[in-house]
C-alpha cells in the first residue's frame, strides 16, 4: 500500500460539482492499493497514519500525532500513486490492486483508521474528485508497506 500523507489546515473533495467530504486541521492521505497487499499491510499503514508525529507541539518541534491536535483525516483513494513512467511517458497501473480487491481493502484502511476513534472522511471510491486542501508547512511524507525510505 501506498499513500501520500499531507499535513492540511483544510481539505475537502468534490464529486460531479457536489461536496462530499471535508475537514479541518488534520491529514489528507491519498492512498491505493497494490496488487498483493494483505490485511498486514493494510494494519500496519493504518497505524502509522494515526501515530504519525508531523504536527508541531508547544516548543515547535514535530511531536504530536493528529490525535493529539484534535485534528481528522480525509483518505481518498488513488490508485494512480501506483503508476510507472520507468519506460516511455504513458504510466502503466500494472502494479495497482484490480478495482474490486482495491476497494474492500481500502475500506478495511477506514475501518481500521475508525478504530482509532478519529474523526474520518472519504472520497468517493473509482470516482472522478476534485481535491482541495490548504498545505500546512507544507509537511508531505510518503509511505510504502512495501518499501523503505
Amino acid at each position: 500500500m501506498r499513500a501520500i500523507v499531507q499535513r492540511v489546515l483544510s481539505a475537502s473533495v468534490r464529486v460531479e460539482g457536489e461536496s462530499i467530504s471535508s475537514i479541518g486541521p488534520g491529514l489528507l492521505v491519498l492512498a491505493a492499493v497494490g496488487k498483493g497487499d494483505t490485511e498486514s499491510d493494510i494494519s500496519m499503514m493504518a497505524n502509522k497514519l494515526c501515530d504519525l508525529r508531523i504536527f508541531e507541539d508547544s516548543d515547535g518541534k514535530m511531536n504530536l500525532n493528529v490525535s493529539q491536535i484534535g485534528g481528522a483525516i480525509l483518505l481518498v483513494s488513488q490508485f494512480t500513486l501506483y503508476g510507472d513512467v520507468r519506460k516511455g511517458n504513458r504510466p502503466s497501473f500494472d502494479g495497482a490492486e484490480l478495482p474490486a480487491e482495491a476497494q474492500r481493502l481500502f475500506e478495511q484502511l477506514v475501518s481500521k483508521v475508525r478504530e482509532r476513534e478519529l474523526p474520518v472522511s472519504t472520497g468517493k471510491f473509482r470516482a472522478h474528485m476534485e481535491v482541495s486542501l490548504i498545505n500546512d508547512g507544507p509537511v508531505t511524507i510518503l509511505l510504502d508497506s512495501k518499501k523503505l525510505f
